[in-house]
């Protein structure tokens, strides 16, 4: 039966904003499919840092035709009521039928409407969906009327293998027309890709450099680093928060491994694990035995052809900066004891 693919195309969207927001999109495309009659039998949504894609299987080529009755008064009823019935609903008197009911009669008109192209009805449909996503933040842009979390570059809409009509009204003259092509990774794949259907749309997104699964990312994520981690004699801390978070930041990822300087090593464990994890979404280790280790797994958004040695190496210069202004703070907070500080607390008003 026939599919819809949909992606929305735009400028890295936050991390903390793509599940909710892959979600959201599936949730208001899949309802208003079912108040316009149009059952499907499979609906997934994927999302990256820069594509929310929803593919939708099993539609109907056209909407079911409806019939509706509305009943009105009985036929010796008062006619102004006979009247009101009549214009509330907009037939004639010869338009209706009678009924009899428990040995009364009553007037009732029959609508029947033919069921439209699902072709024909899914552009707005969709339009509306769009519209209706609600992000945390949203972007405002100076020549368009449209709200979006970052800017919006195309649009797929295809159904049954054809582009849809019509497209996304940005406001004051300007749209995005429904179309089959996408892009694949910002650096290693950015020209333009042409899909038929969902199966092949996630197929060039991964010969593209893409992977379209969030889980996929966060499992090469998760495997790759415990990889790098075994071969150095340690092992990855474990992150689930900072996993979902890095698996929002990359198309491709590329797991790596750093080291920490022997420095920085009588730092607590608990100053360094959050200067990497907030500041640098890095991914801290330990050993056999659960002490704190000097390395670093940091995941890349492309493989690289020294293997990486430049990015590790540019990572170890970052973290090395930031590991040095919390040694300073840690050293000069511990200059004055915490028992010291109290007489200080007689300056402080509470309210």
């Amino acid at each position: 039966m026939p599919e819809l693919l949909l992606e929305l195309f735009s400028e890295e969207i936050p991390a903390r904003m793509q599940a909710r927001a892959a979600d959201d999109l599936k949730r208001l495309v899949t309802d208003r499919l079912k108040e316009a009659g149009l059952d499907f039998s499979h609906a997934e949504a994927h999302v990256t840092p820069r594509r929310l894609a929803l593919a939708v299987d099993g539609l109907p080529e056209r909407q079911p035709d409806v019939r509706e009755e509305r009943k009105g008064p009985r036929i010796d009823a008062p006619e102004r009521a006979i009247q009101g019935f009549l214009g509330s609903v907009g037939v004639s008197l010869e338009q209706c039928e009678q009924r009899e009911i428990k040995g009364n009669t009553f007037y009732f008109v029959v609508f029947e409407r033919k069921g439209g192209r699902t072709g024909d009805v899914l552009p707005a449909l969709i339009e509306d969906a769009v519209r209706a996503l609600a992000w945390p933040k949203s972007m405002r842009f100076a020549d368009q009327s449209f709200r979006w979390v970052r800017p919006l570059h195309s649009v797929i809409g295809v159904f049954d293998g054809a582009n849809l009509a019509g497209g996304i009204d940005l406001g004051n003259g300007q749209s995005l027309a429904y179309g089959n092509t996408t892009r694949g990774h910002r650096f290693l794949a950015p020209g333009p890709i042409t899909v038929t259907g969902f199966a092949d749309y996630k197929a060039k997104l991964a010969d593209a450099h893409v992977i379209l699964d969030r889980e996929e990312r966060k499992r090469m994520i998760r495997e790759g680093a415990a990889k790098l981690a075994d071969k150095a004699g340690v092992e990855i801390s474990p992150d689930d928060a900072l996993l979902d978070e890095v698996a929002g930041l990359v198309e491709f990822p590329v797991p790596l491994l750093g080291t920490i300087d022997a420095d920085f090593m009588d730092l607590p464990p608990e100053v360094m694990t959050s200067t990497m994890r907030a500041n640098q979404k890095y991914f801290a280790t330990r050993t056999a035995d659960g002490a704190f280790a000097d390395r670093f797994a940091v995941v890349a958004n492309i493989p690289a052809a020294d293997g990486g040695a430049a990015i590790v190496a540019g990572n170890e210069r970052v973290l090395r900066a930031r590991l040095a202004d919390a040694k300073f703070f840690w050293d000069q907070d511990r200059k004055v004891p915490l028992g010291d500080r109290v007489p200080a607390l007689s300056n402080i008003v509470f309210h």
